[in-house]
Formats: structure tokens, sequence, C-alpha cells
């Protein structure tokens, strides 16, 4: 800028734009080009801008809209949102920030060619999950990132969008995001695949007063994500709390005995207990089964001894049993041989043969004859 006679010479690059102010009040917008402005008392003054940078700031940017808004607009587009509109600004077609609620911003027309897509937040707050990889990955991306929630949701759960305490949404799987202007917001992850709960320790009395402790292992799974947690203050703890009741109310009507006895019977009759209970409530208990039951150590002694007890009259009987068949099958021996004087001899015989083999010499008189009918002779009553 050039003064010669009051005369100045103002030069405006083509990336630029001029605001011409006289007496501190706007008076134009200077374009590109070079411009001779008549001030013998310096009363002008000149604020130029670079374009490229398409954000206009100004501490006076509400009078300038409010005096000169047709000139203004002419060079400027403004963008004004209301308290519950956000806006997507775009760059050369290139998706860049965010402007919040209620911002006034106004962007240069010029060589950068800018868009702003307005949304209404007041009850959609979503966005596409595009949208919110480029917010978040774009230039000022801190600033998005404060600004927009986002959240991945495995493909084994739901997530609950829940806004100022109001449940709002349910997420499907990916890369959820949306909106956390004026609102608090968070999303809660509810696993759907079966999963396995130990209820562990449990002391309980039997019905014929057995104190013992019971270890049971549970598969259980959500099956509606809202209606568990709508009904629900803890579904997680409300399912362990009914397999410890189902326990001790299926332990409480069984004798020791009757539970030792048949566990599948038990098992099933807990199941069916807990699955009353949780009817309705969004989460369903799979099975349940006993691992392991626990006796006190003086109750072990007693069973021990039991069963002791059992095994000795088990082998008792066994044993009555074999010499019971021992002696029936020598009265058949004996009654064969009283009626077959052959087989009467050949058992002579077969003792024969075993004396000799406990003897070392064996002197016979009366030859063969001698030996077959004299040394080894058994007395038949009655013969």
């Amino acid at each position: 800028m050039n003064a010669m006679m009051g005369m100045k010479r103002i030069t405006i690059a083509q990336h630029e734009r001029g605001l011409l102010f006289r007496d501190r009040s706007f008076e134009a917008v200077m374009t590109p080009g070079v411009h001779w402005l008549f001030d013998p008392l310096n009363r002008a003054e000149i604020k130029v801008y670079d374009v490229t940078v398409a954000e206009f700031e100004h501490p006076r940017v509400d009078v300038l809209i409010t005096e000169a808004r047709a000139l203004i607009e002419r060079h400027l587009m403004v963008v004004e949102l209301r308290d519950r509109e956000v806006g997507l600004v775009y760059k050369n077609d290139r998706l860049v920030s965010v402007l919040p609620p209620g911002k006034r911003q106004l962007f240069w027309r010029g060589p950068v060619a800018v868009r702003v897509d307005v949304k209404d937040i007041s009850r959609d707050f979503a966005l596409d999950a595009d949208t919110a990889r480029i917010l978040i990955r774009a230039e000022g991306s801190v600033m998005n990132a404060a600004v927009i929630g986002s959240v991945e949701v495995p493909d084994t759960s739901v997530g609950l969008l829940i806004a100022d305490g109001e449940l709002r949404d349910v997420l499907k799987p990916g890369l959820a995001a949306f909106w956390k202007f004026q609102r608090n917001v968070k999303v809660e992850l509810v696993d759907l695949r079966l999963q396995t709960m130990e209820v562990a320790g449990q002391e309980i009395l039997t019905r014929d007063k057995v104190s013992l402790r019971v270890n049971l292992t549970a598969l259980w799974q959500v099956l509606d994500a809202v209606q568990a947690r709508t009904r629900l203050v803890n579904f997680v703890e409300y399912v362990y709390k009914e397999l410890q009741f189902a326990l001790r109310e299926a332990v409480g009507a069984r004798t020791l005995d009757e539970l030792l006895g048949d566990k599948g019977a038990f098992d099933r009759e807990i199941s069916a207990i807990v699955a009353g209970k949780l009817e309705g409530n969004g989460v369903v208990v799979r099975s349940a089964g006993v691992k392991d039951v626990i006796l006190p150590g003086e109750m072990k002694v007693i069973l021990n001894q039991v069963v002791e007890a059992e095994k000795i009259a088990q082998a008792n009987l066994i044993r009555r049993r074999e010499e019971t068949a021992a002696t029936r099958s020598l009265l058949n021996t004996a009654r064969l041989m009283d009626d077959n004087p052959t087989l009467l001899r050949l058992k002579e015989l077969e003792t024969l043969e075993k004396v000799t083999e406990k003897i070392d010499k064996l002197t016979v008189f009366g030859g063969l004859e001698g030996v077959l009918k004299d040394v080894v002779r058994i007395q038949v009553p009655g013969a």
C-alpha cells in the first residue's frame, strides 16, 4: 500500500480479500487487483485476509452480519446453526470438521469450495460408520473425537446406547458412532454367547440334617439384552442368586443318600427351578450341574465305615456262595462214583498219582496188580 498526494495504492493478491473500514466502520470488501483510495486524513483501515484459509474470523463479525449482510454474503458464506443442529464441513468435497450446535461461522467464497451439511440431532444423533471414521482421522481429529463418541461392537455382542439415562437404541455389531453434544452418552456391551457361571462353596443342610458344601456349574445366556437390562438391575448377579436359591431348595428336599444316589435327577431339578424364575427376564440357564459334594470330616469317616462294612458283607456272601458251590460239586462227584465203579477206580489212580508226587520211594508188593488194586483203595460206605 503506497500513499501519494493523499492517495493510497492498495494491492490485493489473487488469493486475498480485503475489508475496508473507514472511521472504524465497515465500508466494502476489496477484491483482487490494484485499488487507489483517497484518504488524506488517514481515516481508512484495510485488513487483508488469505482466502486459502476458508474460515473467516473477526471480532466484530456479528456487527458485520447485522449491518451489511447483503454485502457480506456476496463474498462470504454465512452458516448459522440452531441449538439442536450440527454442521458437517466439506472443503473441496472432503469432509474435514464439525460445527457444534448454535455456532455461527463464515467461510470465504474463494479457491476453497466449502459446503456445510446441516444435521438435526434433536432425536436422531447417530452417525454412519464411514462418516465417523473420516471425522476421527481428519485434521482437527482431537476436537472431533471430543464431540463424536464411537464404539466397536463385537460380532458376539450387541450395544445398548444410553443417552441421559434413557435407553435409545440397540447397536448392531460393527463401528457405531454418535454425537456427544449436549448429552451424556454411554454404550453398554452385552455378550450374547453361552457363558459359564460357578456357584462355589454353598453350605447347605440336607433333609436328614447333614451339613455339606456343594459346588455348582451352570451354562447361561442372554436372549434379549433390552429385556434383561430393563427388568433386572444386574442380570449377572440375578442369575447367580437364583442358582444359589435353587441349589438350596433342591438339596434341602433330599436326604444324603438320595443326593448321592441320583445326581442326574438333582441337576435337572435345579435347571427346572431356575428356568421358572428367569422366564420373561431375557436370560436363560441352558444347563446346571453339581461339580462337587464336600462332606465334613466326621461324616467322611462314618461313610467310609459304612462302605467298608458293605464290602466285607459282600465278600462274606461271595465266600459262602463259593463254599456252597464247592460242596455241591463234591456231592455230585460222590454220587457219580457210587453209580460207576470205573469212575471210582479212576479217582483212586488220580489220588495215587498225587501221592507219588510227594514221596521219594515207593515199595510195591504183588507187581502191577498190587499197584492197581492194593496200594490205594477208597472204601465206599456200605460196601
